[in-house]
């Protein structure tokens, strides 16, 4: 029997965000399994790790991070067939256009500028667990 949990994996440098994202993803999906990393290059490193099974649905990336920002991490994502189905999402403080348009050519399914208030992070949150759920019906 497959497991029913949501399967997230989210990296931000900033430990407030992390806090934040993960609040928001769990008032709605109080079964979300959260995986944080605080840098790009965990996140490829996590991943590495994982067995194809355990892959999460979903990937939540700050643009500025250190090591690798979330363009940089899309692209070389891109290379690796193993991780084509899984929905990449920036969420950022930059509405940057050129930031933007890196992020969507690199595989970015959607770019999302970080919230200011919870309500609107909820609100964000369920448009990044809508592509999740959408790919375990």
């Amino acid at each position: 029997m497959p497991d029913p949990s949501i399967n997230i994996l989210v990296a931000d440098d900033d430990e407030e965000d992390l806090e934040l994202i993960e609040t928001a993803i769990t008032d709605i999906e109080p079964a979300a399994d959260l995986h944080k990393v605080t840098n790009g290059k965990a996140v490829l490193e996590y991943l590495d790790n994982q067995p194809d099974d355990k892959l999460p649905c979903l990937i939540v990336l700050d643009y500025n991070m250190p090591e690798l920002n979330g363009s940089e991490v899309l692209a070389l994502m891109g290379r690796e067939k193993k991780y084509e189905n899984i929905t990449k999402v920036i969420l950022s403080t930059s509405g940057n256009p050129a930031y933007i348009q890196n992020c969507m050519s690199n595989g970015a399914a959607e770019y999302f500028v970080k919230p200011n208030n919870m309500s609107d992070f909820v609100k964000v949150a369920k448009k990044m667990l809508d592509h999740c759920n959408a790919g375990r019906s």
